[in-house]
């Protein structure tokens, strides 16, 4: 190959990489590639917190969690919002029923003990005691509680009603319940319930 065929080459690819470098530059995307990140994503890191944005309410955040499952997640959340909010008888009634869920039968117990004491005219804290004490073994005053819970709530929740029958037909006749229908059901404020089963 001729030398000055070779020169001229390597300078017209140098120019066309200089002009495609310079033109890139100028580009709307700001140098960026236009499929690649763009200017306002800082690579592959996480974003920022939006301080303008008002935060999740803590308690909600522990209810979803109490849905899922997630109980040492959700005795988390309801410690920061009993910390950001104080320590009412909604917070404490999680705390038992997170503490129920997870096996915690002495801690869920005083916990919601202490909830009745702050608040005695809410039907679900009254049914979560009372799925403490069947747990327990104390179906006398757990039947006492769910009647409380149920007369509470006037019969509206068939969670309480059930809870109420189970409580009732195991103390007439405690040999002949069924170990597959021992599913208490705890209540949460609003909507929707959580289904805990007894340790086997």
């Amino acid at each position: 190959m001729n030398p000055e065929k070779y020169r001229k080459r390597t300078v017209t690819l140098a120019m066309c990489l200089l002009a495609a470098t310079v033109l890139t530059a100028c580009s709307p995307t700001g140098g960026q590639p236009l499929f690649g990140i763009s200017r306002t994503q800082t690579g592959p890191f996480a974003p920022g917190i939006n301080r303008s944005k008002q935060s999740e309410d803590g308690v909600e955040v522990a209810h979803r969690l109490m849905q899922a499952g997630e109980f040492e997640l959700a005795i988390r959340a309801f410690n920061r919002a009993a910390l950001a909010d104080g320590l009412d008888a909604e917070i404490l009634s999680g705390l038992g029923s997170a503490n129920l869920g997870l096996g915690r039968l002495g801690q869920a117990e005083e916990l919601l003990r202490s909830a009745v004491e702050k608040d005695d005219t809410r039907p679900e804290v009254w049914n979560n005691l009372g799925v403490v004490l069947m747990e327990s073994g104390k179906l006398a005053e757990a039947q006492l509680t769910f009647r409380k819970a149920y007369a509470l709530d006037n019969g509206e929740s068939d969670a309480i009603r059930d809870n109420l029958r189970l409580a009732l037909a195991k103390s007439e006749n405690p040999v002949t319940i069924n170990v597959e229908e021992e599913n208490y059901k705890l209540v949460r404020r609003g909507t929707g319930d959580y289904l805990i089963r007894p340790a086997s």
